[in-house]
């Protein structure tokens, strides 16, 4: 997906997995589990979500709106018109949250019109060749219709001189570089592929006689399908009626799975890799815990994504837990109109301090990730304005100095703050009695490596801390992104 400007004053200060992706196969009325599908899984886009479905009698139908899918797919008079078993969907993150800079053109999934067929794709991921190959395929006439990346699958498609879709997504997907979790559809099947490296999640499930394709396991819950399996990274698979088949399109590679999902994007009550997210973050906690010591009265999470590592980091230490910070979670994300007066309230739309329990104590707050500081300085400044004695941070992911080109929004790195300054810089700067973050080896421990990180063969993609880009990011480097160098 294509990366935009910041979509709401107190929201730019985090990173965002961008999309999400769900599919379902040989149940009636399809559309509507996909619709249940995609609200499990809206943390992973919020911005706009589509639905593509297909019946005998109709044909190909679709419908792409702007906004939660809550507000617009659980309406009766919508989802009537995307009749039949078979329906794919997608839920789209761009940061730029206004239908002025993001068009209904570049919602997915994407439609395509070939010989053997019509066929729909929906793509969670990031194409990092993207530029150069909508150089060649506009040069040889293709005509775009939105500005994403993923579009070039549909084009790389239509070129193809194989017969069936399956084939002419394999030939497509052999030209891209980067990473992609694909949900596609054609008049009878369902297809799901993940890059060689397995960048991006991607599970299948079963639904009664049909199957589900879904980015998450938490979305498989949501309408009573059983959890299969993960699709292996470099496989795709093709269900038509109601009988599933393996197929590997690519050659083998070491997987490289996103770390970060561990650590935020997912949901805490999905599994990844056969592993409780939940588990996984607490256990992130108490490697902090471990790390980092520090003499405080209370732990406290920084909501909503610091809670399981606070929970751990709580149980390890001993310091007791507490909720010194409240969400509001009514606030959505065009609450108001932000004029300077209320972005100068910063994050105390969103967060409040429990002022009760804070006052005069020493506080240890546990957050997911430090990317350009703002967010932690204003709460910093809440918790000292409720009176707290002591304000210690701990971070429960490395230092986040590289940008991730894989599907995830990251600021350019010159905005990164682990990018040019040490840990005890970013204390400084932060204003705060101490700042740790979780070691590279301690992050893989928590993710289940008993040996930690291994420097010569990596078993996650890990590049937003390390530097180290599994796949070279070309279209970046053409445009002056120098990767890292060995004395870095």
């Amino acid at each position: 997906m294509t990366q935009m400007p910041p979509a709401h004053p107190f929201d730019d200060d985090a990173l965002h997995e961008e999309c999400g992706v769900f599919g379902v196969g040989g149940v009636a009325d399809a559309a509507n589990f996909v619709a249940l599908g995609l609200h499990a899984l809206q943390h992973r886009g919020q911005e706009a979500g589509g639905i593509v479905s297909h019946d005998a009698e109709h044909g190909f139908n679709s419908a792409r709106r702007f906004g939660y899918v809550r507000d617009n797919f659980t309406k009766q008079s919508l989802m009537d018109t995307l009749p039949g078993p078979l329906a794919i969907g997608h839920v789209r993150y761009s940061t730029s949250g206004s239908k002025g800079n993001t068009q209904i053109r570049d919602v997915q999934p994407f439609f395509g019109e070939f010989s053997a067929g019509g066929a729909a794709i929906a793509h969670n991921g990031n194409i990092v060749n993207a530029n150069a190959l909508r150089r060649e395929l506009i040069e040889r006439g293709s005509i775009f219709q939105s500005n994403s990346d993923s579009e070039c699958i549909i084009h790389l498609m239509a070129r193809s001189l194989q017969r069936r879709v399956p084939e002419r997504m394999q030939d497509a997907l052999r030209r891209v570089e980067g990473a992609f979790s694909i949900v596609a559809m054609t008049r009878t099947k369902l297809i799901g592929v993940r890059d060689p490296l397995g960048v991006r999640p991607l599970v299948l499930g079963r639904l009664g006689e049909g199957w589900v394709l879904s980015s998450e396991t938490c979305a498989l819950d949501i309408i009573g399908a059983e959890f299969v399996r993960e699709v292996e990274p470099g496989e795709m698979v093709i269900v038509e009626n109601d009988v599933l088949t393996s197929h590997r399109p690519f050659a083998p590679r070491k997987p490289r799975f996103c770390v970060f999902e561990h650590v935020y994007f997912s949901r805490p009550d999905s599994i990844l890799g056969g592993r409780s997210v939940y588990e996984t973050r607490r256990q992130i906690g108490v490697e902090l815990a471990r790390e980092a010591p520090v003499e405080a009265d209370l732990v406290c999470p920084v909501p909503d994504s610091g809670t399981p590592a606070a929970i751990g980091f709580s149980q390890e230490s001993g310091i007791p837990y507490a909720m010194g910070i409240i969400r509001n979670q009514y606030m959505g994300r065009t609450f108001i109109e932000p004029t300077e007066q209320i972005r100068n309230m910063g994050v105390r739309l969103k967060l409040n301090v429990n002022r009760a329990l804070i006052r005069g104590k020493r506080v240890v707050l546990v957050d997911d990730s430090v990317v350009r500081g703002t967010t932690s300085i204003k709460i910093r400044e809440m918790i000292l304005d409720a009176g707290a004695a002591e304000v210690h941070f701990r971070i429960a992911s490395p230092p986040t100095a590289w940008p991730c080109f894989y599907g995830v929004d990251t600021p350019d790195r010159d905005k990164l703050l682990a990018a040019s300054m040490s840990e005890a810089e970013m204390r400084d700067h932060l204003g705060v009695d101490s700042l740790r973050f979780i070691s590279l080896d301690g992050l893989y421990r928590a993710v289940g490596e008993a040996g930690g990180r291994d420097a010569e063969s990596p078993q996650y993609c890990d590049a937003c801390f390390s530097g180290d880009y599994p796949i070279e990011p070309s279209d970046r480097i053409e445009q002056g992104f120098e990767l890292k160098t060995a004395a870095e």
